[in-house]
């Protein structure tokens, strides 16, 4: 009998190869034949599953966002609530091996979608998620009464994207300088700073 091959789960591994191949060289890298030869399939083989370059990057970024969406439904926010909301940020930092490796695919993808517009639409899907966070984070502290109410909410979750999205590039660029116990320190002061005492952070 022929061998019956699950199509998606054989997509899947070959977008999981064009990670690694992305990961350990950038887009540059990530040629037809490179990819294939990281899955352990001829270069036909592989054409069979994405028909184009574009349409495999695609299907990786979309593995990304997946990822990420993944972590936030099983994330525990039973408070408190300072607590949760920086466990919320910390989703979109490269705090350990699979998230770094995410964040430097996907600046390579970012960088690739000024090229090529169909990209453009899952990189902006990406950083749509980023901004609904930051709003959740300060709507939250609100909600439980913790912003001080001066704040100006709209720049404070500007401020907040901008700081968690420099944090992840700075890291990846420069991790020695950057360790990830400053990037949570500086993610927890940059909260507490918009709360209105450390006593109400129950």
């Amino acid at each position: 009998m022929p061998k019956i091959v699950d199509h998606d789960k054989q997509r899947q591994w070959v977008a999981e190869a064009a990670l690694r191949v992305i990961q350990r060289g950038g887009l540059e890298k990530a040629t037809v034949r490179n990819i294939a030869e990281e899955a352990g399939l001829s270069v036909g083989s592989l054409r069979h599953y994405f028909t184009s370059q574009a349409e495999l990057l695609a299907f990786c970024m979309n593995l990304i966002i997946e990822r990420i969406e993944e972590r936030f439904s099983s994330l525990a926010l039973n408070g408190p609530v300072l607590e949760d909301v920086k466990k919320v940020l910390m989703q979109f930092l490269p705090m350990d091996e699979d998230r770094t490796m995410e964040m430097e695919v996907w600046m390579s993808f970012v960088a690739k979608a000024l090229v090529y517009p169909e990209l453009r639409i899952m990189t902006d899907h990406m950083y749509d998620g980023l901004t609904k966070a930051c709003h959740y984070v300060v709507d939250t502290l609100v909600a439980h009464k913790l912003a001080k109410p001066e704040l100006d909410l709209e720049y404070e979750k500007e401020r907040i994207y901008a700081l968690v999205d420099g944090l992840a590039i700075h890291h990846i660029m420069r991790p020695q300088q950057l360790a990830t116990e400053k990037i949570e320190r500086i993610i927890d002061q940059h909260l507490r700073s918009l709360c209105l005492d450390d006593d109400t952070m129950a």
